[in-house]
C-alpha cells in the first residue's frame, strides 16, 4: 500500500540523526507543516542551520528551509514529548540514540528506525516493541559542509518502506507512511523483516564494496571484474537471509513479479538500484565516512551476513573478504583504491 501524505495535525516530530539524509527529510517535513525538530550531533551543523537555515542542493533546484534545530546535549532540556522520532542515526548508535530519546518519546508515541542494517530489535528493546516501527530507506545524498546537503535524489526519486514489528502497531503504518510521503514514495509492508533484509542484500552489494574502490558508485560498478564481485556478495547475503527464515519482499518500488526468479533477484536489485536512485557522481556513506576519517557501518551491513552465515552454516567468502578489506581501511593500513578489488577477490579465494 502507498502512504498519502499526512496534512499537519499538531504532532510533534523529531529528526533524530540530521545528517545528509535526516536533514533532507526534516526540511521537507518542515516545509509541508509540520511541527519538526532536527535533533544532530555535530555542532557546526547546528549553528550553521540556526543561522542560515538549510540548504538541500538537487539536480533540478535548491531549496533553503528555516528549521529548528536542537543539538544532542539539548535533548535533557525537552519539556513536551515527541510524538514520533524518526531516526537517521548510523546502525552501530543506535542503542544508545534510543536510550537518549526514550525519556522523551510520547507513551503512545513511535521510533521509526529510517537505517541501514538490521536494527529493528535494538530499537524495540529498548522503547517497547508497541512503540517500535521498522522503516527501509533508500535516498542517495551528502554533507560535507555544515547546513548543506547535496541530495542526488530529491522527493520524486526517493522511496521507503514502513512496517510493524508487532500486532500493537498494526494499522499505525500509514501515520508513519504519510509522514515520509513528502519526502519521497512511502509503501507499508507487512513484512518488515524481510524488506529490511532485501535492503541488506543490496547494500552488501554495493555500499562497501565500491567503497573500497574509493570511487564513485557508477564508476567502481563498470572497473573491469567489479560487477561480478559485487553479484556474488549480494547473492551470499539473500542466501543467509532465505536461511534465515526470511521471504523475497519487492523493495525500491518493485512489484512480486519482478523479484519471482531467486537466481536473479540480487542483478534485479542492483540494476534497479542504479537505474533509479543513482548518479555519475553519487557515493555510499561508506566512502563519504571514511572520507571524514569515521569509521563505516560494515559491520551492520556485510559483517551480518557473515554472522548470520556463519550461525546457519554457509559460507559467505566474499563478505567476509570485504569485512577485511574495511577493517584494514579503517585501521588506515591501505587506502579506498581500484587496487583493492585484487585484494578483495584474492581474499575471497578466487
Amino acid at each position: 500500500m502507498i502512504g498519502e501524505r499526512t496534512s499537519p495535525d499538531g504532532r510533534r516530530i523529531a529528526v533524530l540523526g540530521a545528517g545528509a539524509n535526516g536533514a533532507s527529510i526534516g526540511a521537507d517535513l518542515t516545509r509541508a507543516g509540520h511541527d519538526v525538530t532536527l535533533i544532530e550531533q555535530w555542532p557546526d551543523h547546528v549553528a550553521a542551520m540556526r543561522a542560515d537555515g538549510l540548504t538541500v542542493r538537487m539536480p533540478d533546484r535548491v531549496e533553503r528551509t528555516e528549521v529548528t534545530t536542537a543539538h544532542l546535549c539539548e535533548v535533557a532540556t525537552v519539556i513536551e514529548p515527541f510524538d514520533v522520532v524518526l531516526m537517521l542515526m548510523k546502525a552501530y548508535d543506535s542503542r544508545w540514540a534510543a536510550q537518549l530519546i526514550e525519556p522523551h518519546l510520547a507513551p503512545d508515541g513511535l521510533l521509526v528506525g529510517v537505517q541501514n542494517g538490521m536494527t529493528i530489535d535494538t530499537i524495540a528493546e529498548v522503547v517497547g516493541p508497541e512503540r517500535t516501527l521498522g522503516c527501509v530507506i533508500e535516498v542517495s545524498s551528502t554533507m560535507y559542509e555544515p547546513g548543506i546537503v547535496e541530495r542526488h535524489s530529491g522527493p520524486d526519486r526517493s522511496w521507503f518502506a514502513v512496517g510493524s514489528v508487532t500486532e500493537a502497531t498494526v494499522g499505525r503504518e500509514s501515520e508513519i507512511a504519510g509522514l515520509l510521503a513528502w519526502a519521497g514514495t512511502a509503501e507499508v509492508v507487512d513484512d518488515i523483516r524481510s524488506a529490511k533484509w532485501m535492503k541488506l542484500v543490496s547494500n552488501a552489494t554495493t555500499l562497501v564494496t565500491t567503497a573500497s574502490l574509493g570511487l564513485p558508485m557508477q564508476a567502481a560498478l563498470d572497473h573491469p571484474g567489479m560487477r561480478e564481485l559485487m553479484l556474488r556478495s549480494g547473492q551470499e547475503a539473500l542466501d543467509a537471509a532465505l536461511a534465515d527464515g526470511r521471504t523475497i519482499t519487492p523493495i525500491f518500488g518493485l512489484d512480486a513479479d519482478d523479484v519471482s526468479r531467486p537466481e536473479t533477484v540480487v542483478e534485479t536489485l542492483l540494476d534497479t538500484l542504479y537505474g533509479g536512485f543513482v548518479l555519475p557522481s553519487t557515493t555510499t556513506t561508506i566512502l563519504q565516512d571514511w572520507t571524514k576519517g569515521r569509521h563505516s557501518e560494515v559491520d551492520d551491513i556485510n559483517g551480518h551476513v557473515v554472522d548470520t552465515a556463519r550461525r546457519l552454516g554457509l559460507a559467505a567468502p566474499v563478505n567476509a573478504a570485504v569485512v577485511e578489506v574495511a577493517h584494514r581501511i579503517e585501521r588506515r593500513e591501505i587506502a579506498p583504491s581500484p587496487d583493492n578489488l585484487r585484494l578483495l577477490l584474492t581474499l575471497a579465494g578466487s
